[in-house]
């Protein structure tokens, strides 16, 4: 008997151990700590001392070891208390955020692969040498167009209104002679049309034969009108020159531009718009004064062909008027040799 209570205190003795182990060994579930709660545990830690606790061994409290040993590892495998959502720290939230700087926002600044001067200005003195050539050589053409236009419009309306003044003045008038003084110095081509044919008149005037002398006067009459016709004309063949040919040295220019776009595009090895845009502006540029130099000359040749025209049926007038002239002298003179011939 004895054997056996000594058997079963030191049974005891060690399962006492073994749970007191295991116990110490597990960890210990935190606790979420509320203000609420930790004046109340202070308050309680002041007013009374925790009592100590007295083991007393009983038969009740043993555990066996198997027992003890499976109850650790689920003490050691349960999950700790979740932290509450409201005491997790927020980031950034400890400062308030500064206002942003107005000034320290980038703007975006000009391209630099663009020109800064899109102006017709700005774009001829980024152009290339032979753009520049292209654009000057028309611009001198314009020039050469409104100076031809200017010059002849002043020369053809002078001729026209002095051919038209001697014309009324001479229109009753029944001889040469008569003509020639009332036109005085002055008089224009009405008044070489009248002196050349006085002069064949002068050198015919023992030749019995009138028709002869309508001929030969009728052929000077003739050279001093074309000699007239062709003085107007002068300066004119330049503006049809401009005309036909300005619209293709506009366009040269601006093939030569459109293919310097496409050597940028090579050498950038892109197909932005900032590369393309310089080349393509310039050669437009060229075609527009290759426009404003041929349409004006066009159209002024045109209005000086139909004005010069004119002219030349006014000359047409002159020459006839002179031969009317030549006519009744000739008329005087045959009537005068019959009367004699008949006394």
């Amino acid at each position: 008997m004895k054997s056996t209570a000594l058997l079963m205190a030191i049974t005891v003795a060690l399962g006492t151990l073994t749970a007191s182990f295991a116990v110490a060994q597990a960890p210990e579930a935190p606790q979420a700590a509320t203000p609420d709660a930790a004046p109340a545990e202070a308050a309680q830690d002041t007013t009374a001392a925790p009592a100590p606790a007295i083991n007393t061994p009983s038969t009740d409290a043993v555990t066996p070891p198997a027992a003890a040993d499976a109850q650790q590892p689920a003490d050691a495998a349960a999950p700790s208390a979740p932290t509450p959502i409201e005491d997790l720290p927020i980031a950034g939230a400890g400062a308030p955020a500064a206002p942003a700087d107005p000034a320290a926002i980038a703007t975006p600044g000009p391209d630099a692969n663009l020109p800064h001067d899109l102006s017709p200005w700005g774009m001829y003195m980024q152009a290339d040498l032979v753009v520049k050539g292209v654009m000057i050589g028309l611009a001198i053409a314009s020039v050469i167009t409104w100076t031809v236009w200017l010059v002849k419009s002043l020369e053809l309306f002078s001729a026209r209104a002095r051919l038209k003044r001697a014309l009324r003045a001479i229109s009753n008038d029944v001889s040469l002679a008569a003509a020639s003084q009332t036109l005085g110095n002055g008089g224009g081509l009405l008044r070489s049309l009248i002196d050349v044919a006085a002069l064949e008149l002068r050198m015919s005037v023992d030749t019995p034969d009138k028709h002869g002398i309508k001929e030969r006067v009728a052929s000077r009459l003739e050279r001093i009108e074309s000699g007239a016709i062709r003085g107007m004309n002068r300066g004119t063949g330049v503006l049809a020159t401009i005309g036909s040919t300005a619209p293709f040295v506009g366009l040269f220019g601006t093939v030569w531009g459109i293919m310097n776009s496409f050597i940028g595009i090579s050498k950038s090895q892109t197909t932005n718009l900032a590369v393309v845009a310089p080349g393509i502006a310039e050669a437009l540029l060229a075609t527009a004064i290759g426009l404003v130099a041929a349409i004006p000359a066009v159209i002024i040749y045109n209005w000086f062909s139909r004005g010069i025209g004119v002219y030349r049926a006014m000359a047409g007038d002159a020459s006839a008027e002179v031969m009317r002239l030549v006519s009744r002298d000739l008329d005087r003179v045959s009537a005068y040799r019959h009367a004699r011939a008949a006394e």
